[in-house]
This record gives structure tokens, sequence and C-alpha cells, in this order.
């Protein structure tokens, strides 16, 4: 892997986090990178992630074995043309879109299916912009590849080494498998924790009592709901004939729901709440796949000047990161509670142990 060039159309969040890893990984690694935001050219610069910024797709890109196309999906047809005439026959074109029809579409236009292996990080976060990149986004985070058929093997085999160098976990699917397995694990979801938000929106009191009250499970399966709309909404125009199946699935699987709670059907009721725990309880307990798990944990604290304090003295003590924190009111008793929320799973649990063993209640 030594002596890559790598090229970036688009240097944000993915694209940031994509470029860092590689650096990472060999410092060597040439980085060429276009973005329409100077500032993130820039900082990137200063950074020494970026060996060479540029404000146009130019002749530049020619060096490069690898380019990342991580501009909005709407814009690849339009980059693809410039870059076509520009890449060499070795160079390999990738993306990090979450929807692939539409990019592999566009390549089959431009006759480049030969040099196209299409990704996705399966990683995220609510916060964009190369200033919130970082290269353990892609820890342990499943990247789909979605190669045409026209790529030689030996191009798919290279690449998916390079991801795994970046510390990702390699999963080769088809597009079209890929935009299904999305819409119904990342895309539908975010439609359903919007729906949510809205209703409780749409039917709380003047006084906002629903509001004012919501934490806990319905901030957690809601979290989601933070992200961009502009992003959702190109996701949802894009995959929409996969997330509208999905979604009238989960509206037939609320109508019978439904009709259990109406007729008062304990046994159906039951099964449907055990059958999802069951299933719940099988998945792979790790920070991978498009919605991210947060690290978090709720300490109990004394309503007296200093506890605040006092938990964060002793974290730091132990050089523990605090990624947020926040402060529960809305307790009837004399007590309130902390939010933390930590980088990694390890903080979590070096936390959790430091503060029961000096009588904090920890969940």
């Amino acid at each position: 892997m030594a002596g890559l060039t790598c090229g970036f159309i688009g240097l944000g969040l993915i694209g940031g986090s994509i470029a860092k890893a590689l650096k990472a990984y060999d410092a060597s690694i040439k980085i060429i990178a276009y973005d329409i935001n100077e500032q993130s050219l820039v900082l990137a610069k200063t950074e020494g992630i970026a060996d060479m910024t540029l404000s146009n797709i130019d002749a530049s890109f020619s060096a490069c074995d690898y380019i990342f196309l991580c501009a909005p999906v709407s814009h690849n047809d339009e980059n693809l043309s410039k870059l076509k005439e520009l890449i060499s026959p070795d160079c390999i074109l990738t993306d990090v879109g979450s929807v692939k029809s539409t990019t592999h579409r566009h390549v089959a236009e431009m006759a480049l299916n030969g040099q196209f292996i299409g990704g996705h990080p399966m990683a995220g976060s609510e916060r964009i912009g190369y200033q919130n990149s970082k290269a353990s986004l892609l820890q342990n985070a499943y990247y789909i590849l979605t190669p045409t058929a026209e790529v030689p093997l030996e191009k798919l085999d290279d690449y998916r080494s390079l991801v795994q160098k970046m510390g990702a976990i390699p999963l080769v699917l088809s597009y079209e498998q890929h935009d299904f397995v999305t819409a119904g694990i990342s895309h539908l979801p975010h439609v359903i924790a919007s729906s949510l938000v809205n209703l409780v929106r749409d039917t709380d009191s003047e006084d906002g009592i629903m509001k004012m009250i919501a934490a806990g499970g319905f901030k957690d399966i809601t979290r989601i709901a933070s992200s961009s709309p502009v992003m959702w909404q190109q996701i949802c125009l894009t995959n929409g004939e996969n997330i509208s199946r999905l979604l009238q699935d989960y509206i037939d699987a609320l109508i019978q729901a439904k009709a259990a709670l109406d007729t008062k059907d304990a046994d159906t009721l039951y099964d449907f709440f055990n059958s999802a725990r069951t299933y719940r309880e099988s998945f792979v307990n790790a920070s991978s796949g498009p919605i991210k798990r947060a690290f978090d944990m709720t300490v109990d604290i004394a309503d007296k000047p200093g506890a605040l304090a006092n938990v964060v003295n002793l974290l730091a003590a132990k050089n523990l990161s605090i990624k947020n924190i926040g402060i529960t009111h809305n307790r009837e008793s004399a007590e309130g509670s902390m939010h933390i929320e930590f980088y990694d799973e390890l903080s979590v649990n070096t936390a959790k142990e430091l503060l029961t063993v000096v009588g904090y209640n920890c969940k």
C-alpha cells in the first residue's frame, strides 16, 4: 500500500475521516483534496492530512490510485463527467453514499464500470463537516463495498485490504442488496424517529408537558431525528422505493399491534414484545452500523454544591474524556442525575466501575 495517492472530491465528515484514517495507517499516503469549503481545505492542510488542496477538479487527480467521491450524491453526475477525462485507467473510483443505485447508474452512463467500486462506511455523527472528522469514526464499522461486475477481482481485493487498514470491516454486497438493507436498518428508522417526534409535537398540550418530560427511552429512540433534514430528504428521494416498501410492512405491523390493543389480546401482545426482545438481544454488541451506539451512562447525584464537579474530577483523574454531559431536572426526589456520554465503550465501563466503588448509583 506504500506510495498510494488518494484523491477526495469533498472533504466533510466522512471524507475527512477516511483521509485521516489513511494517514494514520501510513503517513506516506498522498492526499489530494477538492472541496467547495475553503476553510475545510485550509484546516486539512494545516493538520497535515491534505498534501495538496484544489479549488477545482483538475489534472492533479490523474496521479490518483483511488478517488473518493464524498460530495452529495446529487453532484456525482457532474463530478464523474469532469473526472472521466482526467483519471488513469488504473485508478479506482469509489464513493461514500448511503444510496448506491443512482451512483451506479451514473457510472454506467459514463462507461466507467471497469473502475468503480461503490463504498459506504456505516459510520456517522450528528455533527457534520471536516472539523468534526476523525480517524476513529471508522474503527470497527462495517464498510460496504458494491463492486461492478467489470472491476478486476485483484482491484477489489486491494480495496478490501485498504478498508481493513483504515480499521473498518469490509462487506461486499450488490448495490441493489445494499439499498434494501440500508433502507431497513438506517433509512426507515430515521423516518420513524422523525414521525414520533412530530407526533409528540402535534399531540402535546399547550403547556408542553410531553416535551418537558420527554427523556430516557423517548430521547434515545428519537436521537437520530436530529440529523440533517436536507441529507434525509435526498436519501428518501433516491431510495424511496425501498423505504416505501418497508414502511408499508411497518404500517401493517402497527395495524396488527393496534388490533391486539383494541381487542385486549394478551397472547398476541406478549408475543409481540417477547419476539422483539429475543431478536434484539441477538444483535452483535458492537459500534458498527449506520446508527452509531451512544457510549453513555446515568449517574444519580445529590442536589448540593460541588456534586457535579466531584464526579467530573473523579473521571478527569482517570484521564477519561467526556464527549457530552447533561443534567436531568425533572425528578421529584432531592437527587438529580447526570447523563454522561463518552467516546468509547471502555471509557463507559471504566467510569461505571470507578464511580460505583465510591458509592454512586450508575446506570
